[in-house]
Formats: C-alpha cells, sequence, structure tokens
C-alpha cells in the first residue's frame, strides 16, 4: 500500500509540475522574446519490497527552455541588418525634398536669372530689366542658402537621433550586465534561470537593432557583449558606454566613441555593421557631404562665372566702371583635425588655407591633406575623399581648380585636415549687388564692319574673354584675299601702332585679338576691313548680357583635366542640379530596395527562430490533455490505496 501511494504522489508531482509549465508557455505565449519552456522527467528508482521491485514513477530533473543559438544569432545579424537599412532610406527620403523638381527646384531659379538676362539683352537700358535680374539673383541666392540650411537641419537631426539612441542602447549595456550579475549568482543551481536567458536575449536583440553587436558566452553563464571591430560593451556585470562627439577631423559632424573604465576609443563608422547607429552614420558621412558638396559646387561656379561676366564689361555708372560682383558665396575651408599637434598655448602649429584658382574645376568632393610619409619637408598626401584618388602634392600646388596654402611651420607627423573647397560655398551665397546701374550689360569694347567692304562677312558675336583686355587700343583687321587671310594692328589714342601681325580667319573661328573674340558670319572679301575699339555708348550695347545669357548652354560646373593636359567635361548648371537629382533620386531608390530586401530576411530569420523556441498552442494543448491523463492515472493509483486502506481498517476490526 505505501508503494502504491509513493508511486501515486510522485505521479502527481511529476504531471503538476508539467502542468505548471505549460500553463506558463501558455500564458507567455504572446509575450515578444519569450522562449518555450519544457519539464525534463527522469525514472524514479524502483523500492524494493518481497515480491521485487515496485516502479516509483519519475522525478523532475530540470524545467529548461527551447533555445537555438544558432538562429537566435541569425535573428540578431537580420535585426541590425533590417535597421540600418530602414534608417538610412528614411534619412535619404527627407534628403530628397532638399532637391525638388518644378518651381520650389534650384534649377528653376537658375534658370529664371538666366531668362531675365535674356530680357536684359533686349533692353540693357531698362532699368526695370535690371531690377529684375537684381530680383531673380536674390532668388538664387536664397535659394541655395536655403537648401544648405536644411542640409544643417538634417544634420542636426541626425545627431540629435544619434545621442537618443546612445542613451537608449547603454541603458541596454546596463540591464544586460545587471541580468549577468544573476544569472552567475546562480549559475551553481540546478535549475537555470530560463525567463531571465530569455529577457537578456530580448535585450541583445534590441541592442543590435541599435548598433550590430556580436556575444560570447562565459564559463559562469554570462554573456560578453562586442561592437564595432571587437570593443567590449558588456563585460561580465560591467557595462560600458557609447558616447556621441564631434568628429576630430570635421566638428560639424558626429563621431562614436566606447567610454571603459574613463578611457575613450573611437569607434570606426565603417566597422559598426548594423542598427540604425550605422544607418545615421552611412547618411550623415556619405550622403549629407554629398549633397552639401553638390550643391556648394554649383553655387560656387555659378557665382563665381556670373562674376567673371561682370567683369568683363561696363555698366551705367557714370563714368561708366568694369561690372562689381553680383554674388558672394562662403569661402573654401581647411579645417584641422582636433588632435593636430598644437603650441604651449593651445594653437595649432600648423595653418592651411585654400584659394580657389578656377571654380569651373571645382570636384563636389572634400579632401584629405596629411604628410606623405616620405620625410620631405612640404610634400602631402592629398586624398580626394569623394572616389578616393590619392596625389602627391607640394605646398603652392593647384588641384581641382583650388591651390593649396600651406603656412609656417610645416604639418607635423600625425597631423591631417580636412579640405572643403566647395563644402560652404551655399551656405554662404548672396547677392552682393544692389545698384540696377551696377549691372555691366555693355561690352567695353564695339565691332563695326567697314563701310566699303564687298564682302559677305559681318558680326556675329563678339565677347571679351580675357579681363586684361585694354580699351583703348583699337583693333583694325584688313583682309588680304577671299581665303581668310588678313593683316592686324593694335593702335593707341593717338594712332601709333603698338603691335601688329597677319592672321587666317576660318569659317566658325574666331579672330582673338586684345583680350576679345570676334566670330562672323558670311565671308570676307579681299580689302574687307573691321574695327574693334572703345565702346562710346555703353546704354546701348548689349553684348556683355548677351554673354550673361549665353551662360545657360555654356558647360562650366565640374569640369576636370583630362591626362592630355586639357581641361575637358562639365556640365550646364541646370543640367547639373538635374544630375544632383537623379543622383540622390537613385540612392533613395537603391535605400529602399535594399530595406525591402533586409525586413524580409529579418522576417524569415524570425520565423525561423519562432518555429524552433516558440509556444506552439497546439502542441501545449495535446501537452495539457496528456497530462491531464496523468493526472488522473496517479488519481486513480490514491483511490485504490485509499480503498485497500479503507478494507485493511475494516478487516481488523
Amino acid at each position: 500500500m505505501s508503494s502504491l501511494m509513493s508511486i501515486g504522489m510522485r505521479g502527481m508531482t511529476a504531471a503538476t509540475a508539467a502542468l505548471d509549465v505549460t500553463g506558463h508557455n501558455i500564458a507567455n505565449a504572446n509575450v515578444k522574446g519569450y522562449s518555450r519552456q519544457q519539464v525534463n522527467l527522469e525514472t524514479a528508482v524502483g523500492q524494493f519490497s518481497g515480491s521485487g521491485f515496485f516502479g516509483k514513477g519519475v522525478n523532475v530533473t530540470n524545467v529548461t527552455r527551447a533555445h537555438d543559438d544558432f538562429l537566435t544569432m541569425q535573428a540578431t545579424a537580420a535585426a541590425a541588418l533590417q535597421a540600418k537599412d530602414d534608417a538610412h532610406s528614411s534619412q535619404l527620403s527627407e534628403l530628397e525634398k532638399l532637391f525638388p523638381a518644378g518651381e520650389q527646384g534650384i534649377g528653376y531659379a537658375l534658370g529664371d536669372f538666366l531668362n531675365a538676362a535674356v530680357d536684359l539683352s533686349n533692353s540693357p537700358a531698362d532699368s526695370s530689366a535690371r531690377q529684375v535680374l537684381l530680383a531673380r539673383a536674390s532668388d538664387v541666392a536664397a535659394r541655395f542658402r536655403t537648401s544648405s540650411d536644411r542640409l544643417e537641419i538634417l544634420q542636426q537631426g541626425v545627431t540629435a537621433d544619434l545621442q537618443a539612441q546612445a542613451a537608449t542602447l547603454n541603458g541596454y549595456a546596463a540591464q544586460v550586465a545587471k541580468i549577468n550579475q544573476q544569472i552567475a549568482a546562480n549559475h551553481g543551481v540546478d535549475q537555470l534561470p530560463n525567463d531571465l536567458m530569455d529577457q537578456r536575449d530580448q535585450l541583445i536583440k534590441q541592442m543590435s537593432g541599435i548598433m550590430g553587436v556580436s556575444t560570447l558566452q562565459a564559463s559562469d553563464g554570462t554573456v560578453s557583449v562586442f561592437v564595432g571591430s571587437g570593443q567590449s560593451l558588456v563585460l561580465g556585470n560591467q557595462a560600458s558606454q557609447i558616447v556621441v562627439n564631434p568628429d576630430p577631423a570635421d566638428n560639424a559632424r558626429s563621431a562614436l566613441s566606447i567610454k571603459t573604465a574613463g578611457e575613450s576609443m573611437a569607434l570606426n563608422s565603417d566597422q559598426l555593421g548594423g542598427g540604425s547607429m550605422a544607418g545615421l552614420m552611412a547618411f550623415q558621412n556619405d550622403d549629407l557631404v554629398d549633397a552639401r558638396n553638390l550643391i556648394g559646387q554649383m553655387a560656387m561656379a555659378f557665382a563665381s562665372k556670373v562674376n567673371d561676366v561682370q567683369a568683363l564689361g561696363l555698366d551705367l555708372r557714370d563714368p561708366p566702371q568694369v561690372g562689381s560682383p553680383l554674388f558672394n558665396v562662403g569661402a573654401p575651408a581647411a579645417k584641422a583635425n582636433t588632435n593636430n599637434a598644437r603650441d604651449a598655448s593651445g594653437n595649432y602649429l600648423a595653418n592651411v588655407s585654400l584659394t580657389v584658382s578656377d571654380a569651373s574645376q571645382l570636384q563636389a568632393s572634400d579632401y584629405d591633406l596629411r604628410p606623405d610619409g616620405s620625410g620631405v619637408a612640404g610634400q602631402y598626401k592629398l586624398t580626394r575623399l569623394s572616389d578616393g584618388l590619392v596625389r602627391t602634392v607640394n605646398d603652392g600646388a593647384t588641384v581641382d581648380g583650388f591651390t593649396l596654402n600651406v603656412g609656417t611651420p610645416d604639418l607635423q607627423p600625425g597631423d591631417s585636415f580636412r579640405l572643403q573647397p566647395v563644402g560652404g560655398a551655399a551656405a554662404g551665397m548672396t547677392r552682393a549687388l544692389d545698384d540696377v546701374n551696377g549691372i555691366a550689360a555693355a561690352l567695353p569694347v564695339t565691332a563695326t564692319m567697314g563701310t566699303a567692304n564687298t564682302g559677305t562677312a559681318s558680326v556675329n558675336l563678339l565677347k571679351v574673354t580675357d579681363p586684361s583686355i585694354d580699351p583703348s587700343l583699337t583693333a583694325n583687321v584688313s583682309f588680304t584675299d577671299g581665303s581668310g587671310h588678313y593683316n592686324w594692328s593694335l593702335t593707341d589714342s593717338s594712332g601709333t601702332v603698338t603691335s601688329s601681325g597677319t592672321g587666317t580667319w576660318t569659317a566658325g573661328q574666331p579672330i582673338s585679338l586684345n583680350g576679345f573674340q570676334l566670330t562672323l558670319n558670311g565671308v570676307p572679301a579681299s580689302g574687307d576691313t573691321l574695327t574693334v575699339a572703345k565702346t562710346t555708348f555703353p546704354a546701348s550695347n548689349n553684348g556683355n548680357a548677351l554673354a550673361l545669357a549665353s551662360l545657360r548652354d555654356e558647360a562650366f560646373v565640374g569640369r576636370y583635366t583630362m591626362s592630355d593636359g586639357s581641361i575637358g567635361g562639365g556640365a550646364t548648371v541646370t543640367d547639373a542640379y538635374a544630375a544632383t537629382m537623379a543622383d540622390v533620386g537613385v540612392r533613395v531608390q537603391s535605400a529602399k530596395s535594399a530595406a525591402a530586401i533586409s525586413k524580409a530576411s529579418q522576417t524569415d530569420a524570425e520565423t525561423s527562430l519562432a518555429s524552433s523556441t516558440g509556444v506552439n498552442m497546439d502542441e501545449e494543448a495535446s501537452k495539457l490533455i496528456q497530462f491531464q491523463q496523468a493526472y488522473q492515472a496517479s488519481a486513480k493509483v490514491l483511490q485504490v490505496a485509499q480503498s485497500i486502506f479503507d478494507t485493511m481498517l475494516q478487516l481488523g476490526r
């Protein structure tokens, strides 16, 4: 009888334990991160009696959780990648709004300005046409500044997001360290703290959504968490902190570091692996920089070209003067790395500055300048960051349209400078001219064909190409035959010939003298003459306004030096804006595609993990039936034992 009761009690105890775990599974079926638990049973040692051994049911040895290291790691990595792609795509969608098509875009404002130049060429002395041109110039400058300001707002938003996410990540790390301590304290106990381990796994997964992590389990049950290229964020029960600091190379941007025991170590943004912070850093360091440089390149090239044309003409002031600049732009910058060598007062030992030599050759890129490592003074390694092109340059070298100026003393070992020839151009773009009479619509010289000419030649276009032109000199050209050969001379105001020579005119090719170029329609005959002399009536001359209007079709943005030394490439300013819109649009679509793919991968990984470790309600229902039957069987044993006991008592009476 004792054996029967023992068997029944043990059976009921095992069934009750299993039933409790099943109920726990069902209650937590919809809890995120919960892993299915199960009771581990073993056969109890039989009890010896005079008739042999009687079974004593089962013992509950442990309650374990369903866990798969590989699937958990796969789901964590997929979550990190999805968070990175989603953050990157979201930021790029905001960036795309800065480059609208239609009336709100920079390209439309540029077109309006050039249209106003056409109207001015039709009425060069009309004050209303001049006022419209100035108004359109203000619109152009305002559009560039607004775009730059919105880029700065995006940068501030990235910094704020990084700081908020760093705080959240540090909170998760502290919780993981605390749970590690609790798990280690109970490590010697047979029953593992399953719920704590689930909670820790869920926290690590949430951490991976912010920054890609890797884990390593120790023998005491704790898990260490690593970020970047192997820096420990959680080590046992100790948690480090992620800190957002200004980038040493460019303090307008943010950089990440990890702080452990009071010491900080920089995190390479290219090695973050995944997480939303990696997406934000990629957007900041690549897309925002490229967008700012593309806008700056257009602003610098356009403003410089317009100012150059202004400087070649005459305005309506009394007396007429060379045209003043129409635009101001932000100056190029050379930013010292905050880790550069300093003197005792904290000032940088080395200083670098830039000057623009040819705005049409400026590229949409930042540059990195540092000693080339050869030990030769004044010799540096210059890296164009947009494509990684490396050059060895010296002080005073002109590269990509800007000239490098290194002060004294020279760069120290380990020094570096971030060069930004166009990065700040749009932010500082303003209209510099307020006087309508200051617009230089006239050319300083006027071309006149001889009255006795017999050929069909006429003036097609006269334009000044060199600011060193001397309008006081009169150019006289006389054709000596019908094949285009001619004699030329330059005479001063007294009629003295200062220089002379010969040349040959070819259809479609200009005659270039004294800083001007003259193209002809028709064909000159032998004995035909033409004269290019100082403009007498600037109010009626529209030559420079025509030159300004012709900028619509001139490719002066992003030109470059080709392998043979000639200058080629480039785009018109409106084409450059269209290319910028297309570039941003392609990035947005690529980011959206990447986010959709990584989302699908994450869903698959989560499904695989859930099928392996999650709660299956059908399975739990079948277990309930199984345990109910086991409980009923154990209860039947106890009932039989009770009946036997009662019978024995009655017989004893």
